[in-house]
């Protein structure tokens, strides 16, 4: 008895593993972001009121 190839299915098999590898590659291409300095991200945009009651406080005193 021959054996019967299921061609679709095994093209279909294929690209989904493919698909998968392409994936991860796409993941594993993206930086990690290490070693955040974060007094120097707050210096470059300056500090953010406490809370919206005293910032309003504030700029209704002036």
């Amino acid at each position: 008895m021959g054996v019967t190839r299921l061609k679709r299915k095994d093209r279909k098999n294929k690209a989904r593993a493919n698909n998968r590898q392409t994936r991860i590659k796409q993941l594993l291409l993206t930086p990690v972001i290490k070693n955040v300095d974060m007094d120097e991200l707050r210096a470059q945009f300056g500090e953010a009121p406490k809370n919206k009651v005293a910032a309003s406080e504030e700029t209704a005193a002036e």
